[in-house]
C-alpha cells in the first residue's frame, strides 16, 4: 500500500466529511445484475454516489482515491440479525455488571460488524432495550456502526416463546390485542413489525409446525402495520403459518425451510414480491452447538429442507436476501458463503447481501446499488470476491469501508487513520512549541519564526 495514498486517505480521514470524492481505477460489481466491470470511476458527492463510469479525467476539487483495481461493491446488508451482546458473568463476589454494560458490549460487536463491511443491519429481535439504545447513539453520532433498524419487541400470541424469550417478545391474543400490540411498537421508536406467525425451531416447549397465530389475527397486524406505514417481517417455520404470513402480505418470510413442499406458496411470493431470508447459518449453529438432542435433529432436518427451498426459491424467481441469525453478528458473511455452498452463484449471494436486502428493508430507493443518486454505502474488497467469496470473511481483505461517502473502516481506513492521528500529534507538538516560545518576554526564542499574536 503506498505511502502517498495512505497519506490522501490520511487528508480525508482527518478532515471528516469531504465534499466530493474520486475512487478511479476500481473493478465495480454495481448490483443491477450487469456484470461486474473493470476500470471503472465512482464520483461520490455530499454522501451520495454521483456518477459510475469509465475512469477519466479528474473532476475539479475531488479528493482522489486509487483503487488499483480493487473490487468496489455496494455497503453489505444483513436482513436477519439478532443485534445483542452476552457481556462476561462477573465472578463470585466481584462487582456486578451495572445497568447497560450490555449496550457497551452491542456498540463494540456493531464496530465489528461495520469494520466487515456490513454497513446496515436489520434487527429481528433482541432482549431488552439495548439495541434502540445503540441505534439511537449511532443515529446521533457517539460512534460508527452500522445503520440499524429495529423492531421492538416480536409480537407472538401466547406460548413458551414468550417465556423463553422473556424482554424479547410482546404477547397478544386477538385481532384487536394484536393491532395495540402492533401500535406499541411504533410508540416504542420501531421501523418494522416483526410478528411469530408459527413457534420457534430453538424452545423445545413449542411445536414449530403449526399456525401460532389465527387468520384474523395476523391480517389484523398486517394490516395495522402497512396502515401506518411499516413493513413487517414474519417468522415462518411450519407450513401452516407460512401461509398465513404470505397470504396476507408479510413483506418478508424468515426462515420458510418447508416452503419446498408448497410450490404454489413460492409462486405467490414471487408475484407478490415477498421476500424470503432463509437463514441457513442457524440450522448450523443449532445442530453444532449445546442444544437438546431433539432440537440438534430438528436443526439437521431443518438444513436439509432449507436447502431444498433456496433452490426452490430461487428456480421460481422469489426475492433472496441474505440474513444471519447467529452470534457473532459481525461474521454475517459466513452466510453468503453458505448461499452459494447451497445452490446460488456468487453473483446470486453479493445481490442477497446488496440490492435484495435493501428491497427486503424496503430502502432499495437509497440503498443496495452502486449507481447515481444512492447513498454511497460502498466496500472496497483486496481482491475478487466473485471469484472467491471466502475472501468477504477476511478482516485484512476488508480494504475500506464508506458510509454516506464517509471512509469508516477498512484496512487502508486503520492505516491512514494512524497516520492522521500522527499528524495531529505533530500538530500539537508544534503548538505547544509555540506556545513555549512566546512564554518568555512576549517574543519567540532564538530558531523560531512565529510572531507575537
Amino acid at each position: 500500500m503506498s505511502q502517498r495514498l495512505l497519506f490522501g486517505l490520511g487528508r480525508v480521514v482527518q478532515a471528516g466529511r469531504v465534499q466530493s470524492m474520486w475512487l478511479t481505477n476500481a473493478r465495480v460489481f454495481d448490483a443491477t445484475g450487469a456484470a461486474a466491470r473493470d476500470g471503472r470511476a465512482i464520483l461520490i458527492e455530499d454522501g451520495l454516489i454521483a456518477a459510475e463510469d469509465r475512469a477519466g479525467a479528474v473532476p475539479d476539487d475531488a479528493e482522489v482515491i486509487d483503487l488499483a483495481g480493487r473490487t468496489v461493491l455496494p455497503g453489505l446488508i444483513d436482513a436477519h440479525a439478532h443485534v445483542f451482546a452476552t457481556p462476561p458473568t462477573p465472578d463470585d463476589g466481584a462487582e456486578p455488571l451495572w445497568p447497560g454494560t450490555a449496550a457497551h458490549f452491542v456498540a463494540a460487536d456493531l464496530r465489528k460488524a461495520l469494520r466487515m463491511g456490513f454497513t446496515t443491519l436489520r434487527d429481528v429481535g433482541s432482549y431488552g432495550d439495548d439495541v434502540v439504545t445503540v441505534r439511537q447513539a449511532v443515529r446521533y453520532g457517539a460512534f460508527r456502526g452500522p445503520r440499524l433498524l429495529t423492531c421492538g419487541r416480536i409480537v407472538s400470541a401466547t406460548a413458551p416463546g414468550g417465556r423463553f424469550f422473556d424482554g424479547m417478545y410482546r404477547e397478544a391474543d386477538g385481532p384487536d390485542e394484536v393491532r395495540k400490540a402492533v401500535r406499541e411498537q411504533v410508540r416504542r421508536g420501531a421501523d418494522f413489525i416483526k410478528v411469530m406467525s408459527t413457534g420457534a425451531r430453538s424452545v423445545e416447549l413449542e411445536d414449530p409446525h403449526p399456525a401460532q397465530l389465527t387468520g384474523p389475527e395476523v391480517a389484523a397486524l398486517v394490516d395495522e402495520a402497512h396502515r401506518l406505514g411499516f413493513r413487517v417481517a414474519a417468522h415462518a417455520e411450519g407450513l401452516a403459518g407460512t401461509e398465513l404470513a404470505i397470504r396476507f402480505g408479510a413483506d418478508t418470510i424468515e426462515h420458510g425451510m418447508y416452503l419446498n413442499q408448497r410450490p404454489d406458496l413460492l409462486d405467490r411470493m414471487a408475484a407478490a414480491g415477498q421476500v424470503l431470508v432463509p437463514t441457513l447459518s442457524c440450522y448450523y449453529g443449532v445442530a453444532s452447538g449445546q442444544w437438546t438432542a431433539p432440537l440438534i435433529r430438528l436443526a439437521r432436518h431443518n438444513l436439509a429442507e432449507a436447502s431444498r427451498t433456496l433452490l426452490a426459491a430461487r428456480a421460481a424467481g422469489v426475492p433472496i436476501a441474505l440474513g444471519h441469525d447467529w452470534q457473532p453478528f459481525s461474521d454475517a458473511a459466513v452466510e453468503l458463503t453458505r448461499l452459494v455452498e447451497h445452490g446460488m452463484t456468487t453473483h446470486e449471494a453479493l445481490l442477497a447481501a446488496t440490492a435484495t436486502g435493501a428491497r427486503a428493508l424496503g430502502l432499495d430507493d437509497r440503498l443496495g446499488t452502486v449507481q447515481p443518486g444512492k447513498l454511497a454505502d460502498l466496500v472496497v474488497v483486496d481482491g475478487d470476491p466473485l471469484a472467491d467469496p471466502a475472501l468477504l470473511r477476511e478482516r485484512d481483505r476488508i480494504w475500506l469501508v464508506l458510509q454516506r461517502g464517509d471512509p469508516v473502516a477498512g484496512a487502508a481506513f486503520d492505516s491512514s487513520a494512524a497516520i492522521a492521528a500522527n499528524a495531529r500529534t505533530a500538530a500539537d507538538s508544534r503548538s505547544v512549541t509555540h506556545t513555549s516560545a512566546l512564554s518568555s518576554a512576549g517574543k519567540p526564542r532564538s530558531g523560531t519564526t512565529e510572531t507575537p499574536g
